[in-house]
């Protein structure tokens, strides 16, 4: 057994199985991590993209048209960048494509989309799509969505317009050229979870003046017959009847609940070569059974004898103390099930910002259309929830003023009415917010338990309708 870690420390913590995040291009790795010790998923998710598309224009003179579909994402600073081609179909105007496109999605990100569908001439069917020049080939349309736009819809289909652009360059128009519909899949072979406490008991001493210190790793069997570790406990020092803090372990990652796992205990030393004190292979199933039979199981240590190896039975006991099977499911199902996210804004208007006519105030609207720090953060976080909110009615508050012959407020709605708080999308709150601005004089001091209180108010209103609904408060504030 090598090197687990680079320091002595980091050796004697457990790891878990869980796929590194890094992999998937998450931007929460501690967060997701952390959640995926525990057996949770992570804040992304797979999802694979099916394509189908009605009306199509036939381009062809003797034929119907043969159409592909090229996906792009459109990045923060505008590029476009090609990621996937489909299949071509030939001969039809109401294509089902067979190739699918898996994306990571991320709830944190808005992530943009743009679909173009091609005609492919005759003369290049027999080319790889990937080496096909689109320039060559004619354009049955485009249409464009976000990935959150598709996830949130309740059969998670959108059937989008093609739109084709004229091709003179002084028209402006665009013309109708049928419809795609993208369909999105989470990809979960398994959702479901073990929840394992394993314990051995008269473990081998491997230490000279002491008892052994074990921690044991966790290893699927492949076809080739390799080990391959997807978990590793902490050390527990000086302990020959050691019980280690639970395991997690999703079915999908080691295979199947039936697959071989290979559980070995080492004696951890920090030079990194940890002796090998025993070992068994059982699976999920096998493990269940011990558990439901309170029985241990011998570990075996495989022995040299003569030229070959023989497993020499130890004394030494594998128990599993729990075995809990949980399904996890992840937000996409919340999303199925008809939970919504509802976005709420509450806005600092202390006079630490500043006063707002100059332009060093947090709170300066610049006539040249450069967003301040608030706004700023408004759009960010809004257009993020924005798709997760089935109205897009925002309650949306001030904290920090005085109106205008009126005494300091700690919470006043940022429309400016005195019945309701909301207003319609997140231009709505970008308006109410400039327009507060000229109607609150800046003030103090600064403080948060009013809007909180608030906002606590109408989700618990809503919560006694029934409805499906997380609240989302935003409090947008300067630090000093």
């Amino acid at each position: 057994m090598g090197n687990c870690c680079s320091d002595v420390g980091g050796g004697m913590a457990a790891v878990s199985g869980a796929t590194s995040s890094a992999a998937t291009g998450n931007q929460n790795d501690a967060v997701d991590m952390y959640l995926r010790s525990h057996g949770i998923h992570g804040l992304f998710s797979q999802i694979e993209l099916s394509f189908s598309a009605t009306s199509l224009r036939d381009r062809d003179v003797f034929s119907k048209s043969d159409p592909m579909v090229v996906v792009y994402i459109k990045e923060r600073d505008g590029a476009i960048n090609e990621v996937f081609r489909t299949e071509v179909v030939l001969n039809s105007l109401t294509p089902t494509w067979i190739a699918k496109y898996t994306i990571t999605y991320h709830f944190e990100v808005v992530q943009n989309l743009l679909f173009k569908v091609f005609d492919v001439d005759t003369q290049y069917h027999n080319v790889e799509v990937k080496m096909l020049k689109l320039e060559e080939q004619q354009s049955l349309g485009e249409a464009y969505c976000t990935l959150s736009e598709l996830v949130t819809k309740p059969n998670r289909s959108l059937t989008l317009d093609l739109i084709r652009r004229e091709e003179s360059v002084s028209s402006t128009h665009s013309q109708h050229c049928g419809k795609l519909t993208v369909h999105a899949e989470e990809c979960f072979s398994s959702k479901s979870t073990a929840d394992i406490i394993l314990r051995c008991i008269d473990l081998e001493s491997k230490d000279l003046f002491s008892k052994s210190d074990p921690f044991l790793v966790i290893s699927k069997l492949v076809e080739s017959g390799t080990s391959i570790p997807v978990c590793k406990t902490e050390v527990l020092k000086n302990d020959h009847n050691p019980t280690w803090k639970p395991v997690f372990l999703n079915i999908q990652q080691v295979g199947s609940k039936d697959s071989p796992l290979v559980i070995e205990c080492f004696n951890f030393n920090s030079n990194g070569k940890h002796d090998l004190i025993g070992k068994v292979q059982k699976s999920l199933a096998d493990l269940e059974k011990l558990h439901l039979g309170r029985e241990g199981e011998n570990l075996y240590l495989p022995t040299l004898v003569g030229h070959n190896y023989e497993n020499k039975i130890l004394n030494s006991k594998l128990l599993v103390d729990k075995f809990s099977e949980t399904v996890q499911h992840t937000f996409l199902d919340y999303l199925a099930g008809g939970f919504e996210l509802n976005f709420m804004v509450a806005i600092d208007f202390t006079a630490s910002n500043g006063n707002p006519r100059l332009p060093d105030s947090l709170h300066y609207i610049d006539p040249s259309g450069r967003l301040n720090a608030y706004q700023k953060a408004i759009y960010e976080v809004g257009e993020v929830l924005q798709f997760y909110d089935a109205d897009k009615r925002y309650p949306a508050w001030g904290f920090g003023a005085r109106p205008i012959d009126g005494p300091v407020s700690h919470c006043f709605n940022l429309n400016g009415s005195s019945n309701y708080c909301e207003v319609q999308g997140i231009q709505g709150i970008m308006m109410a917010y400039t327009s507060a601005l000229f109607n609150v004089s800046l003030a103090g001091p600064t403080l948060f338990g009013h809007v909180i209180n608030r906002a606590s108010v109408v989700a618990c209103d809503s919560l006694s309708t029934g409805a499906k609904k997380y609240f989302a408060l935003l409090i947008i504030t300067l630090l000093i």
